[in-house]
């Protein structure tokens, strides 16, 4: 099992959301974010933070390799300079409560 996640900014939800139907994903969390950053030199030297998400999901070894697949071959978001970025992690061990369905 892997846990994959994504970070992106909010505006390229809708292209994550595509990405993940057409790769099957359906069971999934979402979470917004705030983003930071360092600016171009100026007044503040920071600019302001971004709006963005992260989604994750634990999937079979072979259906988290075709997600970053995918995500390599997705088109550019909303904003190039802040493109979608995936990450994979192994899942060690996982449980759950004594007494769920």
């Amino acid at each position: 099992m892997k846990l994959v996640f994504l970070m992106y900014l909010e505006d390229d939800d809708a292209l994550v959301m595509k990405g993940f139907r057409e790769k099957g994903v359906s069971v999934f969390s979402r979470l917004p974010l705030e983003g930071h950053g360092s600016g171009a030199g100026g007044w503040y030297g920071e600019i302001a933070p971004y709006r963005s998400r992260m989604v994750f999901a634990v999937l079979p070894d072979l259906e988290a390799e075709a997600l970053l697949e995918a995500v390599e071959g997705w088109p550019a978001g909303q904003d190039p300079g802040h493109p979608v970025r995936a990450f994979q992690v192994d899942v060690e061990k996982a449980v759950r409560q004594a007494g769920s369905a």
